[in-house]
This record gives structure tokens, sequence and C-alpha cells, in this order.
């Protein structure tokens, strides 16, 4: 049997991540990324109507007072609004854009909890509440006050298409890292909007690529692996509902090799007792990881090949999630008549951190 691990491990020292890739013949490679500290932009302010105040004083305002000193400045600086801050994901991934160079978090987020906040890593970020503010016109005020805003979405699986069409109506350029929803119709009204978007089931760099490869493999080798058996077993945090969209993309590569393997054969994995024992999730990650593994058998049973890419934690994500927003603002800026893109295209243009 042929296995194949890939294994990344978050360390939560100074913003670096560790990655452990191992390919258990004959070779082992290990990489070390060091993440990079960013400027971080303070909100402070006593102009305009203030709508929203955070723990640190600074204010959510009307006005063009700032978006005009902002553009005096050169305009260098890539606004991202992270809509889900209150979550892990959307958390981490704001942490990656504080830490990243040429990046700034913007003070405030869309959200449906009424009172949130959220610290990140020093940067007080207020949870503007739809139920009470209009999102759209939330959404055209930060455009004003941030000239080029981008939009990052980790939410909740049900409100991932009225998000889309949010984003799109107002014209504000999005990363959507949330899985789940109606992704045929998200898809095909976002391209046809014109609007500038980067959606993707799967942020971690490294695991696009192994997606990438299986895809490459499948249409250069299509039906290599007819008559096999295909099982998949995936292994998440236990608020995670839905099945993997990772699962499903790498499945239907599977399925093009000769598989036919029917999706909602895919075994989820939720309770503890299993993930600690049969999928070998660590104590310290279990309400933050990815386990997938994929078993390929031959007819007769005397041969078989295993897929396995495991993450622990959220950095891998949250970091190709600021890849994604700055490869987007480079296609706005080069007014790339292309305005849909995934993360194969980011992965593609070598353009990661």
């Amino acid at each position: 049997m042929h296995v194949i691990h890939w294994v990344e491990r978050e360390r939560a020292t100074e913003g670096r991540a560790r990655g452990d890739m191992t390919v258990t013949t004959t070779m082992t490679a290990v990489t070390t990324a060091k993440g990079r500290r960013g400027r971080v932009r303070a909100t402070n302010g006593t102009r305009g109507t203030a709508m929203a105040r955070t723990r640190a004083g600074a204010r959510w305002t009307r006005g063009t007072t700032r978006a005009s000193a902002r553009a005096n400045d050169g305009g260098d600086v890539v606004t991202v609004m992270v809509n889900g801050v209150s979550g892990k994901m959307g958390h981490a991934t704001a942490c990656a854009v504080v830490r990243r160079e040429g990046f700034e978090l913007a003070p405030y987020a869309l959200t449906k909890r009424a009172g949130a906040t959220a610290d990140v890593l020093g940067v007080e970020v207020t949870g503007v509440d739809v139920s009470v503010e209009d999102a759209g016109e939330v959404l055209e005020r930060a455009k004003r006050e941030y000239p080029g805003l981008v939009v990052v979405d980790y939410t909740l699986p049900e409100s991932v298409n009225a998000n889309a069409e949010l984003y799109v109506k107002h014209g504000v350029p999005f990363v959507m890292g949330t899985t789940g929803g109606d992704r045929e119709k998200m898809l095909a009204e976002v391209k046809a909007s014109g609007n500038y978007a980067v959606i993707a089931p799967q942020m971690g760099k490294q695991v696009v690529a192994f997606q990438a490869a299986m895809k490459l493999m499948a249409e250069q080798f299509p039906n290599a692996f007819e008559g096999y058996t295909l099982t998949v077993t995936e292994s998440h945090q236990s608020s995670k509902k839905d099945t993997s969209g990772t699962a499903k993309a790498i499945v239907a590569s599977f399925n093009d090799l000769g598989c036919g393997f029917d999706i909602k054969d895919i075994e989820l994995v939720r309770d503890v007792e299993s993930q600690t024992g049969k999928m070998g999730v660590p104590e310290e990650h279990l309400l933050g990881h990815a386990f997938h593994t994929y078993r390929l058998t031959s007819p007769d049973g005397t041969t078989s090949f295993e897929f396995q890419h495991n993450v622990c934690g959220r950095n891998i994500y949250a970091e190709g999630t600021v890849d994604a927003v700055g490869f987007l603002k480079r296609k706005i800026a080069s007014k790339d008549p292309k305005t849909l893109y995934d993360m194969i295209d980011v992965l593609g243009e070598g353009a990661m951190k």
C-alpha cells in the first residue's frame, strides 16, 4: 500500500506556522513559513455620527474625511472587512490580515450577533448588527471610508447565497471562504454580475495544490482507477455540520479516474472518541482540525492506495485567504476581464506568501 500523508500543525507563537509533509516510502521534507507582521492603523476619531464604539474608543463614523486622508497616503494599504470575525475561522483570518504587511483590518464587520466585538491582536473590531442596521448602507459607508475595500466572508452556510448577492449588489470585491449554500447558483450569479470575487471551498494553499494535482491526474489519466473501490472519511470539529467542500472536489477527481463514488457515502466523523482514536486527531485540536482519508482498493483486494491530508488549526486557511485578497486586488488594478476566480487561479500565479 502506498500512503501519502500531508500534515499541517498550527503553532501559535509569533504568528509562525510549521508544516511537515511526509511521504512514507523514502522521502521526508520539512518546511517552515514565517508570518509577517504588518501595519495596524488606528481608527480613532470624533468626526461625524458615531454608529458603533469599540473598547479602545475607535468609532465607526459617517463622512469622507478619513477616505480623503487615505487617498493622500498613496492607497497602498489594502483594507479588509472580515464578516464572521467573531467566529474561529473569521478571527484567525483577521489575525493574518493584521500580521501581513500592506494590509489593514477594518474596525467593524457585519454580524447577526448583537453587541459582538472581537479583539484581534490588539485591534478592536465592532460587530454591526444587521438586524438593526441596513447591511447595504454599512457596505456603502465602508466603501467611502476605505476606498478599495475587500470583504472576506466566513459566516454561516445558510447565509452564503444572500451574502454573495449583497456584495454583488453593492459592488464590493469579496473572498468567499464560507462553505455550503447553493454553489452553482452563487457562482453563476457572481460571474454574470462582473463583480470581482474569489470563491473556493478550500483556502489552504498546500491542500489546494493537492486538489489541483488530483484534478490534473484525472485529466491526464482518465479511468486509471476504474474498478477500484473508494472509501472517504473526513473529520472536522463538531461545529461543522456540512460535508467538506474539499472532500467533494477530491471525490470528483477520483470519479473522473473511474471510481464511481457517491458523495453521500462520505463518512463524516464528528464524535470525539472516533476523532482521537480512529482518525488520530490530537486532543488540543479537536475544536479546529480537518483530517481527510481517501482509500482506493483494487477489485481483487491485492492493491490499495491511501491519500491523506491532515490539518490541525486554522493558520493554513487564514494565510491562504489573505493571499486571495492580495491576488484579487492585483486583478482589479489590472482590470482583468476575468472577474471570478478560485484558489487554483491564485495558486497558478504563484500568488502565495
